[in-house]
């Protein structure tokens, strides 16, 4: 249908068999692309959303401008100019080593990232920092012109410590030795971004927390160091909550260079099926945040993975299983079920009863979710993306980022 070639669809999308699941996302390695309505769209809906004149749209496809399109009809969208992005990825070293999987997965994907973060460097209550497992990706980011990111967080006994930052904000002492550790262990590694993700601080802690960012803030210029956060997505900025409060997105958007928004986790692991990173929610975000940082500044935060839930499921008890996007398309196939599509959300899903009888729902990502994200970024004119997290397959994911965008690197 497409004039290519099934060992071309078989190597972009990393397949390992010619079972297709039905309602399964395929790229297709052909010039410029396709979009197939959904409801609601016009012609000249779609001419917006790619940025297209509407009488080129309707010559190139040979179809008038006011023509009511039926659901599913093609439109062939002409290759566009990249746009310049930064991205960047978070990468998780777990246990006493560095799995080869996780080095070549960094080695593989160096090329079309800005920045490659380590996760992380965790505070300890004396203002001293307990290092992660570095191994060979200071020497991979040189290799491919990526800088390296330096992930500090209040983790503590692996879960984000209100306690343990209250201290660090608090305490001028632990917080002076924080600060002359970051920066002297960051000049050390080669690194060139701070990152401070700092979650679940208590509210009133939020002035203390834009005080310790200003503070590092000069110590990172005189250095030569950018300096960026990580904040919990707000829609508000009277936004309750404990994990909300204390980020606040007009002080982050005018001290620190870059913004990373955790637009991920509606649906999560110890929570109710739901899209990870739905759209309609992810803009409500974006929407919030661009009437108070500027828009260059912003990366919008973008899961790899999805999970599996057993269902019915149980607050406190259930807990869904991470997963690949790859993963997720062989268990539709090994129970023969058909992927199905919300077009509110833009995320992929489908429904499965397991061997012992279990019923479960699969919340995922797919070349036409990611793809979304990537169009919403283009509109809104964003910074960039950043990635939680490398480690799980999603092909489609890369050479989407590729197609779309030119990556920025160290000049």
């Amino acid at each position: 249908m497409y004039e290519s070639s099934v060992t071309m669809i078989e190597e972009i999308n990393e397949l390992q068999t010619d079972e297709l699941v039905v309602g399964q996302s395929l790229l297709i390695p052909i010039v410029g692309s396709y979009y197939f309505v959904m409801p609601g769209d016009t012609l000249f809906s779609i001419a917006h959303m790619f940025q297209l004149p509407l009488d080129e749209l309707a010559r190139i496809n040979h179809i008038p401008m006011d023509m009511t399109l039926p659901i599913g009809f093609r439109i062939y969208i002409p290759p566009q100019a990249k746009v310049e992005i930064t991205s960047l990825a978070y990468i998780e070293p777990i246990g006493q080593s560095v799995s080869q999987h996780l080095e070549d997965t960094a080695r593989k994907y160096a090329p079309l990232l800005t920045f490659l973060a380590p996760f992380s460097y965790q505070v300890n209550r004396d203002g001293t920092l307990q290092a992660p497992l570095l191994n060979e990706f200071p020497a991979i980011a040189l290799e491919n012109n990526t800088f390296l990111s330096f992930v500090v967080t209040n983790l503590e006994e692996g879960s984000f410590s209100s306690e343990l930052a209250h201290i660090i904000l608090t305490v001028q002492a632990v917080q002076n030795n924080l600060i002359d550790d970051i920066i002297n262990t960051a000049i050390t590694n080669g690194f060139e971004d701070i990152h401070i993700d700092f979650e679940f601080i208590f509210p009133d802690d939020r002035v203390a927390y834009n005080n310790f960012l200003r503070k590092l803030k000069i110590r990172t210029e005189q250095n030569g160091l950018l300096l960026s956060t990580a904040l919990a997505p707000k829609t508000s900025g009277e936004q309750e909550g404990l994990l909300y409060e204390a980020h606040d997105y007009a002080a982050h958007g005018e001290i620190v260079d870059f913004v990373v928004l955790m637009t991920y986790e509606w649906g999560y692991s110890a929570g109710p099926p739901l899209p990870v990173s739905p759209i309609n929610e992810v803009e409500r975000v974006l929407s919030y945040a661009l009437t108070v940082i500027p828009k260059e500044k912003i990366l919008m935060g973008q899961n790899l993975y999805g999970y599996d839930w057993k269902l019915p499921f149980v607050q406190g008890e259930s807990f869904a299983r991470a997963i690949s996007p790859q993963e997720a398309i062989q268990i539709a196939r090994q129970h023969g079920v058909i992927i199905q599509y919300d077009n509110t959300a833009q995320a992929p899903y489908f429904t499965y009863v397991n061997t012992e009888g279990d019923d479960h729902i699969v919340w995922f990502e797919d070349a036409r979710s990611i793809q979304a994200k990537f169009t919403l970024i283009k509109q809104l004119e964003l910074r960039g993306i950043a990635y939680w997290k490398l480690g799980l397959s999603f092909p489609q994911n890369w050479v989407l980022l590729d197609d779309n965008f030119t990556i920025k690197k160290r000049s």
